[in-house]
């Protein structure tokens, strides 16, 4: 059996690779070599290895490695322990190709613990353009990368035109799509009355927006301003529901923390209430039943056009995606954000968008590794 070792190293990463990690399992010339680490293991973001087990996948390696403080020192030095432990990590497990996603400093810190080690890497969600940090990361990792699985049609274009080799760069869309197409996305209170947070708790029959606003690197120590203005907004527009999740591990997660919470404790009385984590199946039903997303999260750009959910992504973070026509974007100001919330809110769905693919990505994919023969003398 051919040995796949994915790297899960975070709740978003988890989500987008949970359909292929499924099909790689129930190959039966494939074995899966799970390892997860740095914020999945960690009960601040969620603690996402409970949904993991849950959902039947057993890790050979569970990891620690994100350094306390999210400044950008300790993502850096993150990213450096995550190398040395990964290292140790693939040299026990020897497999015969890495799986590794999207743009993160996780992703990174696997990238190159499979480079120096030769071992076959697979990269998802190359090629694509985001206007930060990450795209410098995500590029770096495809030159890193041996096999491509890319989102788009452009994203393929733009890894070959790097000079990749077209043999090995497959667009078979995004394996997040796969739990839009294979799960009940319908929600309701009994569904959802497993989470808990703090807050008006939200009546899930009834409509509401979801927020979802992670720090920017390359903004590093204007968080705090920068999600006040996106809460602030959210009051502005009256006294529709609303949910808030909590920010991912980046640098300026603790700016980003801090000013949710000094907007909570003077906002009590808001039909507010903020979550830390959900499954990928129930992120997905929190989505497609939103009647607007608003944020940075990659999701509202991705889930959002396959669904044709209402989104305003607000900053730079998303800036150059791809996106559908249910995306608007906005500037770092309240008035702006609840202005666009209100005209996405009145317009309501928006045809669905396949450019990121249509929910069959992970099964094609683990076909794809059962066939590929790769060696880097090729």
């Amino acid at each position: 059996m051919k040995k796949i070792c994915v790297v899960v190293a975070s709740r978003a990463n988890y989500g987008r690779v949970k359909y292929l990690m499924k099909a790689i399992q129930a190959h039966p010339e494939l074995e899966l070599q799970l390892v997860v680490g740095a914020s999945t293991l960690l009960e601040r973001f969620g603690k996402a290895i409970n949904v993991i087990k849950k959902d039947g996948f057993t890790p050979v390696r569970s990891i620690h490695y994100v350094i306390e403080g999210e400044t950008l020192v300790t993502q850096a030095k993150s990213t450096g322990l995550g190398i040395v432990e990964l290292s140790t990590a693939f040299e026990d497990l020897a497999p015969d190709m890495v799986v590794t996603v999207a743009d993160r400093f996780e992703t990174m810190a696997t990238a190159i613990a499979a480079t120096y080690l030769n071992i076959p890497l697979v990269h998802l969600q190359g090629g694509e353009v985001s206007g930060n940090i990450d795209d410098r990361v995500r590029h770096a990792i495809t030159k890193l990368a041996d096999i491509h699985f890319v989102s788009s049609e452009d994203s393929k274009n733009r890894v070959i035109e790097m000079g990749e080799d077209p043999r090995y760069v497959y667009n078979y869309g995004c394996p997040a799509m796969d739990v839009l197409v294979h799960e009940n996305l319908s929600i309701s209170n009994e569904v959802m009355e497993q989470y808990l947070g703090v807050g008006k708790p939200t009546d899930w029959s009834k409509p509401y927006v979801l927020m979802v606003q992670h720090p920017v690197t390359t903004s590093y120590g204007h968080g705090f301003e920068q999600v006040s203005e996106t809460l602030h907004a959210l009051k502005a527009i009256g006294d529709i529901q609303k949910v808030v999740m909590w920010p991912n591990v980046d640098a300026g997660s603790d700016d980003v923390s801090k000013g949710i919470r000094h907007f909570r404790e003077l906002n009590m009385q808001e039909p507010i209430y903020y979550y830390k984590n959900f499954s990928p199946e129930d992120y997905a039903r929190v989505i497609n039943n939103a009647a607007c997303c608003v944020g940075n999260s990659s999701s509202f750009i991705r889930e959002c056009s396959f669904l044709g959910v209402p989104a305003v992504i607000v900053g730079d973070r998303q800036q150059g995606r791809e996106h559908g026509n249910n995306a608007v974007f906005a500037t770092y100001d309240a008035r702006d954000i609840a202005e666009k919330l209100r005209h996405q809110i009145a317009h309501g769905r928006y045809p669905a968008d396949s450019r990121y693919g249509k929910g069959d990505a992970g099964a094609r994919i683990a076909q794809e590794l059962v066939a590929l023969d790769y060696r880097h003398s090729a």
